[in-house]
């Protein structure tokens, strides 16, 4: 199913060095209950809906909005994946938030 493959792209890319998906702090957002929130608030006093479209942004540009109490030190991801792993990725992220 997607969402393992997302789960396997997750530990591969080493998201999991910085994104915990249990709620704990660590140098990124925590990926538990992200998927689907209203309201995340950005270091610019932005905020955004957590969907399909700020998942793919925050992959290929991960400096264009950075959460709040956040440092911008995400890598950019651009080029490294393929359709089907994005779709994998958000698929993992949307049963971390059920």
């Amino acid at each position: 199913p997607p969402a393992e493959v997302g789960e396997i792209f997750y530990k591969r890319l080493g998201c999991n060095q910085c994104h915990s998906t249990d709620g704990t702090g660590n140098t990124g957002p925590t990926f538990k209950g992200l998927y689907g929130k209203v309201g995340e608030e950005m270091a610019d006093g932005t905020t955004v809906k957590v969907d399909d479209d700020y998942i793919r942004q925050s992959i290929e540009y991960p400096g264009a909005k950075v959460v709040k109490g956040f440092a911008p030190r995400m890598p950019s991801f651009k080029g490294k994946l393929k359709e089907a792993q994005f779709q994998a990725v958000i698929e993992y992220l949307k049963t971390l938030s059920q």
